[in-house]
């Protein structure tokens, strides 16, 4: 099994790296042998992830500005692989929901992976590559008062599946789905909209995912490893859930 899932030689990028589900996925990339860049908007967060790891850089990029990624991608040769992580959530539903808020979840959400994907292309395709694109549950069934954030997650989903059908044998994208994973992500919702009954709403978030826990950042990113590699070679534009049940419930 030590030769199974071996991404050598491969290089990878990986947006919203240095916390979370993107920190997790730049240790397991590491791990398989594959070269990562770090990319986040908090550059000491990503040197301070780098200076773990051992075949790791950290990378500037806004993943909303269309001259921070191309300033970002210049500095990078090859690109085999590209995983789209960066996101926020917001808590509303369409009365709750203000049209600036709604621009900026679909901004970091939606535009931010049509920026990445169109500025890494050209690299992607000269390497055949493999792009993942971190997506959401929430994309699929859903999630009381996520309004703004459903549907941002609804459209990562589309847009994987179209990709995919434009450029079915030049490279590979896939769509993971997780369901509520123990993350800073998941604390600052905790902090900032329950703080007086954490532990409440925590245990409401365990429960809705049957299997009866939340998922861990290494959960989603042993599933980002997978889909990147040889073994994987037969899975495109597919959305894949990894949510403990969530969704079959």
């Amino acid at each position: 099994m030590t030769d199974s899932f071996r991404l050598e030689n491969k290089l990878a990028l990986v947006t919203g790296g240095a916390s979370g589900i993107g920190a997790a996925t730049c240790r397991e990339l590491v791990q398989a042998g594959a070269h990562v860049y770090i990319a986040d908007i908090n550059l000491a967060a990503a040197q301070a992830l780098a200076d773990e790891l051992i075949n790791a850089q950290p990378v500037a990029m806004d993943v909303t500005s269309s001259a921070s990624i191309a300033s970002a991608l210049n500095a990078i040769g090859q690109l085999d692989i590209l995983v789209n992580n960066a996101g926020i959530g917001l808590v509303g539903d369409i009365t709750r929901t203000s049209e600036e808020d709604f621009e900026r979840v679909m901004k970091v959400n939606v535009s931010s992976v049509f920026l990445v994907t169109q500025a890494a292309f050209p690299k992607l395709l000269a390497a055949h590559g493999c792009i993942v694109n971190i997506g959401s549950v929430a994309g699929s069934v859903g999630v009381k008062q996520r309004l703004a954030y459903c549907t941002s997650k609804g459209a990562v989903q589309a847009m994987t599946r179209q990709i995919a059908v434009d450029y079915p044998k030049e490279l590979r994208i896939n769509c993971i789905a997780p369901g509520t994973v123990q993350t800073p992500f998941v604390e600052g919702y905790l902090e900032k909209y329950h703080k007086h009954e954490k532990e409440k709403v925590r245990a409401e978030l365990v429960a809705r995912q049957p299997i009866g826990r939340l998922g861990t950042p290494e959960d989603i990113a042993s599933l980002v490893r997978y889909l990147c590699s040889r073994e994987a070679e037969f899975i495109n534009g597919a959305v894949i859930a990894i949510d403990g049940g969530w969704s079959a419930a």
